[in-house]
């Protein structure tokens, strides 16, 4: 099972319903109305930001690669 997997089963049902929905609109690359910022120092990485919960990916020539998903703390950012 990989990181990806694992974090999503740490989510309540309804937090994986919001991720989903979420990586459902990056992968068609409908990024309006997405809370979405480029993470300092990186050109390729960004994190979207919905309630407490944060997605980090790269974009890379028109993929996305979820890198993270996690509930926001002091730890969110330290391994990217």
């Amino acid at each position: 099972m990989d990181a990806i997997e694992k974090a999503l089963q740490k989510l309540t049902s309804k937090e994986r319903s919001r991720v989903k929905d979420v990586l459902t609109k990056l992968a068609a690359g409908k990024l309006q109305g997405l809370d979405i910022k480029k993470l300092q120092g990186r050109d390729d990485i960004f994190r979207v930001r919905k309630g407490d919960l944060r997605i980090v990916y790269r974009a890379k020539e028109g993929a996305v690669l979820i890198l993270l998903i996690e509930r926001r703390s002091e730890k969110t950012y330290d391994s990217i």
